[in-house]
Protein backbone atom coordinates (compact mmCIF):
# COMPACT_ATOMS: atom_id res chain seq x y z
CA UNK A 1 0.00 0.00 0.00
CA UNK A 2 1.34 3.31 -0.73
CA UNK A 3 2.91 5.61 2.47
CA UNK A 4 -0.07 7.38 3.26
CA UNK A 5 -0.25 11.14 3.61
CA UNK A 6 0.10 12.85 6.54
CA UNK A 7 -2.41 15.97 6.25
CA UNK A 8 -3.70 18.61 3.83
CA UNK A 9 -0.87 20.53 1.88
CA UNK A 10 -1.19 23.53 -0.51
CA UNK A 11 0.03 24.55 -3.56
CA UNK A 12 -0.07 27.68 -5.30
CA UNK A 13 1.42 28.63 -8.69
CA UNK A 14 1.60 27.05 -11.97
CA UNK A 15 1.71 23.16 -11.15
CA UNK A 16 0.43 21.81 -14.84
CA UNK A 17 -2.31 18.93 -14.69
CA UNK A 18 -0.37 17.64 -17.35
CA UNK A 19 2.00 16.09 -14.61
CA UNK A 20 -1.09 14.66 -12.59
CA UNK A 21 -3.06 13.11 -15.93
CA UNK A 22 -2.14 9.75 -17.56
CA UNK A 23 -2.45 11.32 -20.78
CA UNK A 24 0.11 13.94 -19.57
CA UNK A 25 -2.17 17.10 -20.65
CA UNK A 26 -3.63 19.88 -19.32
CA UNK A 27 -2.66 23.42 -18.29
CA UNK A 28 -2.13 25.06 -15.02
CA UNK A 29 -4.19 25.05 -12.21
CA UNK A 30 -4.40 28.02 -9.84
CA UNK A 31 -4.10 26.07 -6.86
CA UNK A 32 -3.87 22.56 -5.98
CA UNK A 33 -4.87 20.98 -1.80
CA UNK A 34 -4.02 17.53 -1.23
CA UNK A 35 -6.11 15.65 1.36
CA UNK A 36 -6.15 12.24 2.68
CA UNK A 37 -8.69 11.83 5.43
CA UNK A 38 -12.51 11.92 4.54
CA UNK A 39 -12.41 15.46 7.08
CA UNK A 40 -10.03 17.10 4.86
CA UNK A 41 -11.71 16.56 1.51
CA UNK A 42 -14.79 17.89 3.03
CA UNK A 43 -13.20 20.78 4.69
CA UNK A 44 -11.32 21.51 1.17
CA UNK A 45 -14.40 21.03 -0.89
CA UNK A 46 -16.72 22.73 1.28
CA UNK A 47 -13.98 25.71 1.02
CA UNK A 48 -13.94 26.38 -2.33
CA UNK A 49 -18.06 25.59 -2.77
CA UNK A 50 -18.98 28.74 0.02
CA UNK A 51 -16.94 31.14 -1.33
CA UNK A 52 -18.51 29.98 -4.88
CA UNK A 53 -14.71 28.85 -6.42
CA UNK A 54 -14.61 26.40 -8.39
CA UNK A 55 -13.37 22.82 -7.59
CA UNK A 56 -11.77 19.73 -9.12
CA UNK A 57 -11.00 16.53 -7.05
CA UNK A 58 -8.95 14.44 -8.78
CA UNK A 59 -7.55 11.16 -8.22
CA UNK A 60 -5.26 9.22 -10.57
CA UNK A 61 -5.79 11.44 -13.44
CA UNK A 62 -6.83 8.14 -15.60
CA UNK A 63 -10.16 9.56 -16.64
CA UNK A 64 -9.74 13.28 -16.86
CA UNK A 65 -9.08 15.08 -20.52
CA UNK A 66 -7.66 18.79 -19.52
CA UNK A 67 -7.96 22.15 -21.10
CA UNK A 68 -4.70 23.48 -22.85
CA UNK A 69 -5.61 26.62 -20.89
CA UNK A 70 -5.76 24.57 -17.28
CA UNK A 71 -8.63 25.50 -14.61
CA UNK A 72 -8.86 28.39 -13.29
CA UNK A 73 -9.72 27.14 -9.69
CA UNK A 74 -8.60 24.55 -6.83
CA UNK A 75 -7.61 21.11 -7.32
CA UNK A 76 -8.42 18.70 -4.37
CA UNK A 77 -5.77 16.17 -5.13
CA UNK A 78 -6.68 12.68 -3.32
CA UNK A 79 -3.71 10.56 -1.18
CA UNK A 80 -4.43 7.40 1.00
CA UNK A 81 -4.96 8.51 4.49
CA UNK A 82 -3.25 6.87 7.41
CA UNK A 83 -5.99 4.48 7.99
CA UNK A 84 -6.71 3.32 4.60
CA UNK A 85 -8.82 0.07 4.25
CA UNK A 86 -11.05 -1.34 7.35
CA UNK A 87 -11.85 -5.28 7.23
CA UNK A 88 -14.62 -6.94 8.93
CA UNK A 89 -15.36 -10.69 7.59
CA UNK A 90 -16.57 -14.23 8.49
CA UNK A 91 -15.79 -17.75 7.09
CA UNK A 92 -18.07 -16.31 3.90
CA UNK A 93 -17.75 -12.99 3.47
CA UNK A 94 -15.54 -9.99 3.76
CA UNK A 95 -17.10 -6.24 4.24
CA UNK A 96 -14.24 -3.82 2.98
CA UNK A 97 -14.25 0.07 3.51
CA UNK A 98 -11.77 1.90 1.44
CA UNK A 99 -10.82 5.58 1.46
CA UNK A 100 -11.04 7.50 -2.34
CA UNK A 101 -8.05 8.11 -2.53
CA UNK A 102 -6.59 4.43 -2.29
CA UNK A 103 -4.87 3.51 -6.06
CA UNK A 104 -7.87 1.26 -7.01
CA UNK A 105 -4.99 -1.58 -8.61
CA UNK A 106 -3.54 -2.29 -5.26
CA UNK A 107 -7.11 -3.28 -3.75
CA UNK A 108 -7.10 -5.80 -6.47
CA UNK A 109 -4.07 -6.96 -5.31
CA UNK A 110 -4.67 -7.40 -1.70
CA UNK A 111 -8.12 -8.34 -2.97
CA UNK A 112 -6.62 -11.63 -4.51
CA UNK A 113 -3.71 -11.75 -1.72
CA UNK A 114 -7.05 -12.06 1.13
CA UNK A 115 -9.19 -13.65 -0.87
CA UNK A 116 -10.91 -11.41 -1.25
CA UNK A 117 -13.61 -12.46 -4.62
CA UNK A 118 -15.15 -10.25 -7.89
CA UNK A 119 -12.68 -7.52 -8.59
CA UNK A 120 -9.82 -9.65 -10.18
CA UNK A 121 -10.58 -9.22 -13.76
CA UNK A 122 -10.37 -5.40 -12.64
CA UNK A 123 -6.88 -5.51 -12.47
CA UNK A 124 -4.16 -3.12 -13.76
CA UNK A 125 -6.92 -0.34 -14.15
CA UNK A 126 -4.92 3.18 -13.28
CA UNK A 127 -6.97 5.91 -10.74
CA UNK A 128 -7.88 5.67 -7.59
CA UNK A 129 -10.81 3.48 -5.52
CA UNK A 130 -12.95 6.74 -4.89
CA UNK A 131 -13.44 6.99 -9.01
CA UNK A 132 -14.29 3.41 -9.79
CA UNK A 133 -18.16 3.76 -8.23
CA UNK A 134 -18.81 7.26 -10.73
CA UNK A 135 -17.97 5.31 -13.90
CA UNK A 136 -18.93 2.10 -12.45
CA UNK A 137 -15.79 0.91 -13.35
CA UNK A 138 -15.60 -2.46 -15.26
CA UNK A 139 -13.50 -4.72 -17.44
CA UNK A 140 -13.11 -8.02 -18.96
CA UNK A 141 -16.57 -9.25 -17.79
CA UNK A 142 -16.81 -7.08 -13.95
CA UNK A 143 -18.06 -4.14 -12.82
CA UNK A 144 -17.35 -2.84 -9.28
CA UNK A 145 -21.19 -2.34 -8.80
CA UNK A 146 -21.34 -6.05 -8.36
CA UNK A 147 -19.13 -6.04 -5.22
CA UNK A 148 -20.06 -2.46 -4.16
CA UNK A 149 -22.61 -2.18 -0.63
CA UNK A 150 -22.40 1.08 -0.31
CA UNK A 151 -20.72 4.52 -1.10
CA UNK A 152 -20.45 7.62 1.31
CA UNK A 153 -19.91 11.29 -0.18
CA UNK A 154 -19.97 14.46 0.74
CA UNK A 155 -23.18 15.83 -0.91
CA UNK A 156 -21.81 19.39 -1.99
CA UNK A 157 -25.58 20.80 -2.94
CA UNK A 158 -26.65 19.65 1.04
CA UNK A 159 -23.29 19.87 2.21
CA UNK A 160 -23.69 16.91 4.80
CA UNK A 161 -22.34 13.48 4.19
CA UNK A 162 -24.78 10.41 2.62
CA UNK A 163 -24.75 6.85 2.83
CA UNK A 164 -26.27 5.66 -0.39
CA UNK A 165 -26.59 1.81 -0.83
CA UNK A 166 -25.41 0.20 -4.12
CA UNK A 167 -29.64 -0.14 -4.59
CA UNK A 168 -29.60 4.07 -4.66
CA UNK A 169 -26.09 4.46 -6.71
CA UNK A 170 -27.84 4.70 -9.77
CA UNK A 171 -25.01 1.92 -11.80
CA UNK A 172 -25.35 1.49 -15.75
CA UNK A 173 -23.09 1.10 -18.14
CA UNK A 174 -19.97 3.38 -17.38
CA UNK A 175 -22.34 5.40 -15.58
CA UNK A 176 -23.69 6.07 -12.17
CA UNK A 177 -25.62 9.28 -10.04
CA UNK A 178 -22.15 10.18 -9.09
CA UNK A 179 -21.36 11.15 -12.83
CA UNK A 180 -24.80 11.91 -14.05
CA UNK A 181 -25.57 14.63 -11.03
CA UNK A 182 -23.35 17.46 -11.47
CA UNK A 183 -22.94 20.40 -9.28
CA UNK A 184 -20.98 22.57 -11.81
CA UNK A 185 -18.76 22.36 -14.98
CA UNK A 186 -16.28 20.44 -12.78
CA UNK A 187 -17.53 18.61 -11.12
CA UNK A 188 -20.52 16.08 -8.99
CA UNK A 189 -23.02 17.09 -6.76
CA UNK A 190 -21.22 13.95 -4.97
CA UNK A 191 -17.45 13.76 -3.96
CA UNK A 192 -16.63 10.06 -2.84
CA UNK A 193 -15.05 9.91 0.58
CA UNK A 194 -15.11 6.20 1.00
CA UNK A 195 -16.52 2.98 -1.32
CA UNK A 196 -17.76 -0.44 0.87
CA UNK A 197 -17.43 -3.62 -0.87
CA UNK A 198 -18.74 -6.54 -0.26
CA UNK A 199 -16.84 -10.10 -1.28
CA UNK A 200 -17.80 -13.24 -1.43
CA UNK A 201 -14.44 -15.14 0.16
CA UNK A 202 -12.21 -17.72 -1.28
CA UNK A 203 -9.31 -18.75 -3.78
CA UNK A 204 -11.47 -19.28 -7.41
CA UNK A 205 -12.70 -16.54 -9.48
CA UNK A 206 -16.13 -15.05 -9.75
CA UNK A 207 -17.72 -16.60 -13.03
CA UNK A 208 -15.28 -15.40 -15.82
CA UNK A 209 -17.77 -13.19 -18.17
CA UNK A 210 -15.61 -12.39 -21.05
CA UNK A 211 -14.72 -14.71 -24.01
CA UNK A 212 -11.01 -13.09 -24.43
CA UNK A 213 -9.95 -13.54 -20.81
CA UNK A 214 -11.41 -17.53 -20.87
CA UNK A 215 -9.95 -18.57 -23.95
CA UNK A 216 -6.71 -17.31 -22.55
CA UNK A 217 -7.54 -18.75 -19.00
CA UNK A 218 -8.78 -22.29 -21.09
CA UNK A 219 -11.90 -21.73 -19.29
CA UNK A 220 -15.33 -22.10 -20.69
CA UNK A 221 -17.05 -18.56 -20.46
CA UNK A 222 -19.37 -18.61 -17.03
CA UNK A 223 -16.60 -21.04 -15.60
CA UNK A 224 -13.92 -19.73 -12.86
CA UNK A 225 -10.32 -20.12 -12.27
CA UNK A 226 -7.78 -19.05 -9.72
CA UNK A 227 -8.16 -15.68 -8.28
CA UNK A 228 -4.66 -15.04 -9.01
CA UNK A 229 -4.71 -16.55 -12.24
CA UNK A 230 -7.46 -14.60 -13.36
CA UNK A 231 -5.21 -11.82 -12.16
CA UNK A 232 -2.40 -12.73 -13.68
CA UNK A 233 -4.34 -13.32 -17.36
CA UNK A 234 -5.49 -9.63 -17.41
CA UNK A 235 -2.55 -7.81 -16.50
CA UNK A 236 -0.92 -9.56 -19.32
CA UNK A 237 -3.89 -8.78 -22.21
CA UNK A 238 -4.04 -4.95 -20.64
CA UNK A 239 -0.36 -5.07 -21.24
CA UNK A 240 -0.42 -6.17 -24.46
CA UNK A 241 -3.24 -3.51 -25.22
CA UNK A 242 -1.19 -0.46 -23.92
CA UNK A 243 -3.42 -0.64 -21.05
CA UNK A 244 -0.86 -0.82 -18.09
CA UNK A 245 0.86 2.21 -17.23
CA UNK A 246 4.42 2.77 -18.18
CA UNK A 247 6.41 6.04 -18.76
CA UNK A 248 8.39 4.72 -21.44
CA UNK A 249 5.52 3.42 -23.77
CA UNK A 250 3.61 6.12 -25.33
CA UNK A 251 1.00 3.70 -26.35
CA UNK A 252 -0.12 3.90 -22.56
CA UNK A 253 -0.32 7.99 -22.94
CA UNK A 254 -3.66 7.86 -22.75
CA UNK A 255 -7.15 7.83 -20.86
CA UNK A 256 -7.78 4.11 -21.21
CA UNK A 257 -10.47 3.76 -23.17
CA UNK A 258 -12.04 6.71 -25.09
CA UNK A 259 -15.00 6.05 -26.31
CA UNK A 260 -17.56 3.81 -24.59
CA UNK A 261 -18.92 0.99 -26.44
CA UNK A 262 -22.49 1.98 -28.45
CA UNK A 263 -26.07 0.66 -27.09
CA UNK A 264 -28.36 0.64 -30.01
CA UNK A 265 -31.39 -0.93 -31.81
CA UNK A 266 -30.40 -4.05 -32.88
CA UNK A 267 -31.16 -3.13 -36.61
CA UNK A 268 -28.47 -0.30 -36.39
CA UNK A 269 -25.71 -2.56 -35.79
CA UNK A 270 -23.33 -3.11 -38.58
CA UNK A 271 -23.49 -6.74 -40.57
CA UNK A 272 -20.12 -8.35 -38.97
CA UNK A 273 -19.91 -6.29 -35.46
CA UNK A 274 -19.50 -7.66 -32.31
CA UNK A 275 -23.20 -7.75 -30.67
CA UNK A 276 -23.94 -8.83 -26.79
CA UNK A 277 -27.93 -8.27 -26.48
CA UNK A 278 -29.01 -6.30 -23.15
CA UNK A 279 -32.33 -7.22 -20.95
CA UNK A 280 -34.24 -3.96 -22.32
CA UNK A 281 -33.45 -5.61 -26.38
CA UNK A 282 -30.79 -3.31 -27.52
CA UNK A 283 -27.91 -4.15 -28.23
CA UNK A 284 -24.04 -3.00 -27.60
CA UNK A 285 -21.45 -3.16 -30.11
CA UNK A 286 -17.70 -2.88 -29.93
CA UNK A 287 -16.74 0.80 -30.44
CA UNK A 288 -12.84 -0.58 -31.12
CA UNK A 289 -14.74 -2.93 -34.10
CA UNK A 290 -16.61 0.68 -35.21
CA UNK A 291 -13.50 2.67 -35.35
CA UNK A 292 -11.05 0.16 -37.48
CA UNK A 293 -13.94 -0.67 -39.77
CA UNK A 294 -14.42 3.12 -40.61
CA UNK A 295 -10.69 3.28 -41.52
CA UNK A 296 -8.77 4.44 -38.34
CA UNK A 297 -6.24 1.25 -38.18
CA UNK A 298 -4.05 1.30 -34.90
CA UNK A 299 -1.19 3.77 -35.22
CA UNK A 300 -3.36 6.49 -37.02
CA UNK A 301 -2.38 9.55 -36.51
CA UNK A 302 -3.99 12.83 -37.51
CA UNK A 303 -2.92 16.39 -38.41
CA UNK A 304 0.67 17.32 -36.27
CA UNK A 305 0.79 13.38 -35.51
CA UNK A 306 1.64 14.38 -32.24
CA UNK A 307 -1.74 12.30 -31.30
CA UNK A 308 -2.52 9.04 -32.09
CA UNK A 309 -4.79 5.56 -32.08
CA UNK A 310 -2.50 3.38 -29.84
CA UNK A 311 -0.36 0.76 -31.99
CA UNK A 312 -1.87 -1.75 -29.80
CA UNK A 313 -5.50 -0.75 -29.33
CA UNK A 314 -7.78 1.31 -31.50
CA UNK A 315 -9.68 1.98 -28.17
CA UNK A 316 -7.24 4.38 -26.63
CA UNK A 317 -6.04 7.95 -28.48
CA UNK A 318 -2.59 8.53 -26.99
CA UNK A 319 -0.16 11.63 -26.98
CA UNK A 320 2.54 10.68 -28.71
CA UNK A 321 4.97 12.53 -26.49
CA UNK A 322 4.15 16.00 -27.78
CA UNK A 323 0.54 16.60 -28.24
CA UNK A 324 -1.82 19.19 -26.69
CA UNK A 325 -5.03 18.58 -25.82
CA UNK A 326 -6.32 20.09 -28.57
CA UNK A 327 -4.36 17.55 -30.97
CA UNK A 328 -5.78 14.91 -28.83
CA UNK A 329 -9.46 16.59 -29.31
CA UNK A 330 -9.04 16.84 -33.11
CA UNK A 331 -8.51 13.31 -33.35
CA UNK A 332 -11.34 11.98 -31.08
CA UNK A 333 -13.43 14.18 -33.90
CA UNK A 334 -12.45 12.88 -36.79
CA UNK A 335 -12.57 9.22 -35.48
CA UNK A 336 -16.35 10.11 -33.84
CA UNK A 337 -17.55 11.71 -36.96
CA UNK A 338 -15.98 9.35 -39.43
CA UNK A 339 -17.13 6.59 -37.58
CA UNK A 340 -20.62 8.66 -37.79
CA UNK A 341 -20.47 9.00 -41.43
CA UNK A 342 -19.86 5.19 -41.82
CA UNK A 343 -22.39 3.63 -39.27
CA UNK A 344 -24.69 6.24 -38.40
CA UNK A 345 -23.89 5.65 -35.00
CA UNK A 346 -21.98 8.43 -32.93
CA UNK A 347 -19.44 7.63 -30.09
CA UNK A 348 -19.55 9.07 -26.98
CA UNK A 349 -16.23 10.53 -25.11
CA UNK A 350 -15.74 8.15 -21.68
CA UNK A 351 -13.42 10.39 -20.02
CA UNK A 352 -14.51 13.56 -18.66
CA UNK A 353 -13.53 16.72 -20.55
CA UNK A 354 -12.70 19.54 -18.31
CA UNK A 355 -12.56 22.86 -19.55
CA UNK A 356 -12.53 21.68 -23.68
CA UNK A 357 -15.74 19.57 -25.36
CA UNK A 358 -15.99 17.57 -28.91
Amino acid sequence: MPEPSTGTSIDTGTDRLAAHTTLRLGGPAERFVRAASSEEIVAAVRAEDEAGAPVLVLGGGSNLVVADAGFAGTVVALTPPADPIRVEQDEQHATVTVAAGVPWDALVARAVAEGWVGIEALSGIPGTVGATPVQNVGAYGQEVAQTIASVRVWDRRERREVRFAAADCGFGYRTSRFKTERYDAAGGRHTVLDVTFRFPRGTTSAPVGYAELARTLAVEVGGTAPAAEVRSAVLGLRAGKGMVLDPGDHDTWSAGSFFTNPIVDPERVPAGAPSYRQPDGTVKTSAAWLIDHAGFAKGYRAGSGRAGLSTKHTLALTNRGAASTEDLLALAREIRDGVARRFGITLVNEPVLLGCRL
